[in-house]
């Protein structure tokens, strides 16, 4: 090999030391890219004193993010993660008032802020729910009902647009997520089957990323069983109560009765404070046997502005309420 032939497989990156020796390892374009996700979580601080001092001194003096403001970062990462197709998540409790509804909203909330929309919450309550009054309104009335009336309008997936769901789902504003509310005329009688959530579900995965379900507390109802089924992962919600903590364990035990697969990791934990103060003896023991039984528990404290049972002003809710809804939805985007 002349010279030349060997300086030019030098810059070729070939082995110098002969045929066995390693190649040299070189950053790819897509290496150089993906070195921005590290700095994300590592970059200069805006929160606390840290960030003053960098607004104080133009940025000749540039602290470190601390670990709070990093973490919040790091779950936000989390939240934003790409997902190789849609997902669907149910939240689950047979027991009323286990703070499903307000689940779904917060979620829907965190995963639309963050994420930056492609986020649906649905009503899959097998009568009469309300996620749709607990949502921001719309210039229609239109429900899950009306849209199983018109399914046709989407028989044909090359023409149809998720501009024609807006007559029947209600954006939620500057919280980017939307609502498909249960039925709400008084004068219809009848309920939600397999086969209609089958249809609704199938649509929805059409133009969306994430699908949050909110379900009934009948958990024999066929809509119900599709619903689980369906899911991707499921989320029990439940209050620091003895009847609502055993009705979520009692649905567990079921499940596991049923066969159903893997319940374990398909499965996390809200445990919502229903006032300000709790029994704290009752929180650890829930915590405890939620652990034992689903991937992870997380709780979220008290919020006076969730109490009203009107829409869930989410820009109104406390710091910590945020900081938890946060957290449970980056464990959320980990499971998918």
């Amino acid at each position: 090999m002349t010279q030349t032939d060997d300086r030019t497989e030098q810059r070729q990156g070939a082995p110098r030391g002969g045929a066995h020796a390693e190649p040299r390892r070189f950053a790819t374009a897509t290496d150089f890219l993906d070195r921005r996700a590290a700095e994300a979580t590592t970059g200069p601080a805006t929160w606390g004193w840290r960030g003053a001092v960098r607004r104080m001194s133009g940025g000749l003096v540039s602290p470190a993010m601390g670990p709070a403001e990093a973490e919040h970062h790091d779950l936000r990462r989390r939240v934003q993660r790409d997902l190789d197709g849609p997902r669907t998540i149910a939240f689950v409790n047979p027991k009323g008032g286990a703070a499903k509804t307000t689940g779904v909203l917060a979620a829907g909330c965190t995963f639309g802020t963050v994420r930056g929309g492609g986020v649906v919450a649905w009503d899959n309550n097998e009568t009469r729910g309300t996620l749709g009054i607990r949502g921001a309104r719309a210039g229609h009335h239109n429900t899950t009902r009306e849209l199983l009336e018109d399914l046709e309008r989407f028989d044909q997936v090359g023409s149809s647009r998720i501009g024609d769901l807006g007559a029947y789902v209600r954006s939620q504003g500057d919280a980017h997520f939307d609502v498909l509310a249960s039925d709400e005329r008084p004068d219809v009688t009848g309920t939600i089957h397999a086969d209609d959530f089958g249809a609704v579900h199938g649509l929805l995965e059409r133009f969306y990323r994430v699908i949050l379900v909110d379900t009934g507390n009948n958990m024999r109802a066929e809509n119900w069983l599709a619903a689980a089924g369906a899911a991707d992962l499921l989320v029990v919600t439940s209050t620091v109560r003895e009847d609502t903590g055993y009705s979520g364990l009692w649905m567990l035990d079921a499940l596991a009765d049923a066969g159903v697969p893997d319940l374990k990791h398909r499965t996390l934990t809200v445990l919502s404070d229903p006032s300000p103060t709790v029994d704290k003896g009752l929180a650890a023991d829930l915590v405890d046997v939620y652990e034992q039984r689903t991937r992870s528990v997380h709780r979220v404290p008290y919020d006076p502005a969730l109490v009203s049972g009107s829409v869930v002003p989410y820009t109104e809710l406390s710091r910590a309420t945020q900081r938890s809804w946060l957290a449970a939805c980056a464990a959320m985007a980990d499971a998918l």
